[in-house]
């Protein structure tokens, strides 16, 4: 499954307050997932198998570094925990770096929300508008990012360009 995405990734000093803007907005909880992101050392892009108690997807994205907004060009693969398939990417592609978080994830109608707690690194939160497929209105995903970024009151400062698994593998 082929969609584009407009991401948001910022340091979150209190996942209170964001927790309370969710529930007055009637977010659907989906739960707390403890995840588990194997990235593997892909030719292109990044390529990493999730394995959680919610979420087990084999993922390759597209996405620049960039602080703010950003679009992910993103092929999801459903998958189930113990599969082997980790086995195999490990064995022919090799371990790239291992993201382990707590994640806690809402929904606005295609709106995801995330609510991480990395390993080593902090707390986060990631505000995710889906285009359903490759041709999605990507202004639109924009102007929605920019309105929960206001709505939650997120500073340029807590902004963060970076993935998890790069934020780890410079800061060891």
């Amino acid at each position: 499954m082929q969609h584009v995405n407009i991401e948001i990734k910022a340091r979150c000093h209190d996942h209170e307050k964001i927790r309370r803007i969710l529930k007055e907005h009637q977010a659907d909880v989906r739960g707390v997932d403890h995840q588990t992101d194997t990235y593997f050392k892909a030719a292109s892009g990044r390529l990493k198998l999730r394995e959680g108690n919610i979420e087990n997807n084999l993922i390759h994205y597209l996405r620049e570094n960039t602080e703010g907004p950003k679009q992910a060009d993103i092929t999801l693969f459903k998958t189930s925990f113990g599969s082997g398939l980790k086995e195999i990417l490990t064995k022919s592609m090799g371990i790239l770096v291992v993201v382990d978080k707590q994640r806690e994830i809402y929904f606005i109608d295609n709106v995801k929300f995330h609510l991480d707690t990395v390993k080593s690194l902090g707390t986060f939160v990631e505000i995710e508008a889906i285009g359903e497929n490759a041709d999605a209105d990507k202004e639109q995903l924009l102007v929605q990012c920019r309105h929960y970024l206001s709505l939650f009151s997120i500073s340029e400062d807590d902004l963060v360009a970076d993935s998890y698994s790069d934020m780890l593998l410079r800061y060891p």
